[in-house]
């Protein structure tokens, strides 16, 4: 599947918002913006019983066409005059982008986990489409594994499960595959210069743009991380939303409790380095939802609730839990069904407070409970492009220094930091799935971090259990494994105080 070297220029298909370049200018030689998951499979009703690379690879090429970020690469425009260009590679090779491993006996978790972070610590290369797949054999159990990268200017949570749709099967037998339609017209890309002709003309669209969305941004600037953590923006928070309060948008409650939020420093909150560690492990999802209905709450409650106790235990492990509750950031997809098989990026996001400074198990709960109704109602003011607005103000040819001077003042001991982690939780499929006729058994998300934000913790559901991964600094802390013991502490203890008769 590979092109002839020196073919023809790829064609244009679509242009990065700014939303997606964002992901791109964050990154350097330590902020890596690429997402993974590490699926376990069962490979004894694969046809051989086990999983061959030659299988993966035939998979992915049969379904190539209904993945087309695939094969995107990127197109820069020169000087940084606009933002990239995602071009058809011409010279696509298939077999760079999927790769196969092994563990040594006896295949553990914790070498797993490893190889994990080995992969996930290197950036992807920019000059090929951006995402990699290995295949990982002599896993425990006789299990082998798929580890997926992606970067996030391609996909969002909602664009990565569909791919994750098109690759996996409900039947182990597969299923059959629609044909190739017609090519999309597209435009065929002019080269350098006539990119920097495009990002010229584009140049006083984007102005005018931008001014006209000034006034809502910053009516809402307490809520954009770059800003957060700078002195004087709480006072900002608190007058503009009595602004909103007068001119009679809702949610005024919310919204002054949000201006409020102010998040603590801690050892997560610093410069992070190239390295990462990964843990990952499974919650029991009727579990959690039998702790749901004993105390009238969500799901969702109970994963951040669970997510602040466990940092509660690894802060207080590390002699560094603040006085003060820490501030999450939870990912909101604003994704429509007429947005399927779009790509890219469209998210919004939740600022909560996370009940760290809570002891008791089930009062920490129901704070998490009570934090999430005012997070949504105050995010329920906003528009759901507010976000992708904002990072539309910034002129593309500074977009890189903006976005690394943001990231910078979040790590920056003179300012409070954005927000202390990132906590997702993604609905996944309830049905069993099937790569290539090996089972599926578990998926354990990996997201981003970066500097201000050295841990992040996301929970993906599958079947009837919670698949959680959790990416932190290594350099920030030894013990990150702690995390996924302590939010099955969390879950038993709840069970436990919801009925007195469990051991």
């Amino acid at each position: 599947m590979s092109g002839e070297v020196g073919s023809r220029p790829g064609r244009l298909v679509r242009q990065l918002t700014s939303l997606d370049a964002e992901f791109l200018a964050i990154e350097d030689d330590r902020n890596h913006a690429h997402v993974s998951g590490l699926a376990v499979l069962d490979p004894s009703g694969a046809p051989e019983g086990a999983l061959h690379l030659a299988d993966l690879r035939n998979l992915v090429e049969e379904r190539i066409h209904l993945l087309p970020p695939f094969r995107w690469r990127l197109e820069e425009v020169p000087f940084g005059l606009d933002h990239p260009w995602w071009v058809e590679d011409e010279e696509f090779d298939l077999s760079f982008h999927i790769r196969e491993l092994a563990l040594p006996p006896p295949g553990d978790n914790r070498q797993l986990a490893t190889q994990v972070e080995r992969i996930f610590s290197r950036p992807l290369d920019r000059t090929k489409p951006l995402w990699e797949m290995y295949l990982i054999q002599g896993v425990h159990g006789d299990r082998t594994a798929v580890l997926s990268k992606i970067h996030h200017a391609v996909v969002d949570g909602v664009s990565g499960a569909e791919i994750l749709g098109i690759l996996f099967d409900l039947d182990p037998t597969g299923r059959v595959i629609p044909e190739q339609g017609p090519p999309i017209a597209t435009s065929r890309n002019p080269g350098s210069i006539g990119l920097l002709g495009k990002g010229a003309t584009a140049l006083p669209g984007r102005i005018v743009r931008g001014v006209k969305s000034v006034p809502s941004t910053v009516m809402n600037a307490v809520d954009l991380p770059p800003v957060r953590g700078i002195p004087g923006v709480r006072s900002l928070g608190v007058a503009t939303e009595r602004l909103r309060r007068t001119i009679g948008r809702r949610g005024e409650e919310a919204g002054l409790q949000r201006a409020g939020l102010q998040a603590p420093r801690t050892i997560l909150n610093e410069r992070i380095s190239g390295h990462r560690h990964f843990s990952f492990g499974t919650l029991s999802l009727p579990e959690v939802k039998a702790v749901k209905d004993a105390y009238g709450v969500k799901v969702n409650d109970v994963v951040v609730a669970l997510s602040a106790g466990a940092i509660r235990q690894f802060l207080l492990a590390n002699d560094g839990l603040p006085d003060e509750p820490m501030v999450a950031m939870v990912p909101v997809s604003v994704r429509g069904e007429e947005d399927h098989g779009t790509f890219g990026n469209q998210v919004s996001a939740m600022m909560a407070a996370l009940p760290t400074d809570v002891p008791d198990a089930v009062e920490r709960l129901m704070c998490a409970h009570a934090e999430m109704e005012v997070a949504k109602q105050h995010h329920a003011t906003q528009s759901d492009d507010f976000i992708a607005r904002a990072t539309g103000l910034v002129p593309p040819v500074l977009f890189s220094a903006a976005a690394r001077m943001a990231a910078g003042i979040g790590a920056s001991s003179h300012f409070h930091p954005h927000f202390n982690v990132i906590v997702s939780n993604v609905p996944g499929p309830p049905v069993p799935l099937y790569m290539a006729g090996a089972r599926l058994e578990s998926h354990y998300p990996a997201s981003v971090i970066m500097d201000g934000v050295g841990l992040n913790i996301t929970v993906l559901s599958y079947l009837d259990r919670l698949d959680v991964g959790i990416v932190g600094d290594r350099e920030l802390a030894t013990n990150f494994d702690l995390l996924v013991e302590a939010m099955q502490d969390e879950l038993d203890e709840l069970i436990r105080r919801a009925d007195p008769r469990t051991p």
